[in-house]
């Protein structure tokens, strides 16, 4: 059993084929789960919820390459409906909040795989998500482009109060991010452990040394 609060930042910590990834596909509603069930704002999940978006481990696949970076945002603000003259201010505040502010203009294959990354979750944000689940996003990423993306995560989580669910398989950035960790067990995976975080944010970068 495990509960997840409004605004709260939780990772998932565990050895590799535990489970943490068909987890969260379940609770993103993208897999139904064989037994138990996954409850989300009072009612039983049986798929993908309009409120809820998933950032891919593997960026470069959840992007449309002949699309610019404005064009892979405006892609979620064509889904939930927005006017199409509301769209081009949105996208502008969307990418600056994620620092691509410069590369509206750019397709997926011109920015490097950190901005790529943020590209994914700045469309992830176009829906204005009330949940944000992450399946180890910065895995692929070199050490100093996966610090940067630390601080700016903890800087947007901060910021907009979105709850987020993160997957990941340091220690250290799970401390670094997240109000608690759920540590999980090998198979058949458990919660074996929930580690409460209790460091004021925002957390200098060092705490990750």
């Amino acid at each position: 059993d495990l509960t997840i609060g409004r605004s709260e930042f939780v990772c998932l910590l565990g050895p590799s084929g535990c489970g943490k990834t068909t987890l969260l596909r379940m609770i993103g509603g993208l897999l139904a789960p064989d037994l138990g069930e996954v409850d989300y704002a009072g009612h039983r999940v049986n798929g993908p919820e309009r409120d809820v978006a998933f950032v891919f481990q593997d960026y470069s696949k959840a992007l449309l390459p002949w699309r610019t970076a404005a064009g892979n945002v405006s892609l979620a603000l064509e889904a939930s409906g927005m006017p199409r003259g509301q769209r081009p201010a949105r996208i502008r505040e969307l990418l600056e909040k994620v620092g691509l502010g410069g590369h509206a203009d750019h397709f997926p294959g011109q920015l490097s795989g950190g901005m790529q990354q943020r590209l994914q979750i700045a469309r992830c944000l176009a829906l204005e998500p009330e949940v944000l689940l992450m399946d180890e996003p910065f895995g692929a990423l070199d050490a100093m482009t996966r610090e940067q993306m630390n601080l700016e995560l903890q800087d947007l989580s901060v910021r907009l109060k979105t709850t987020i669910l993160f997957i990941t398989h340091s220690i250290a950035e799970a401390a670094f991010l997240s109000d608690r960790i759920i540590v999980m067990s090998g198979r058949p995976s458990t919660v074996r452990e929930i580690v409460e975080i209790d460091i004021p944010r925002p957390r200098p970068i060092d705490l990750m040394a």
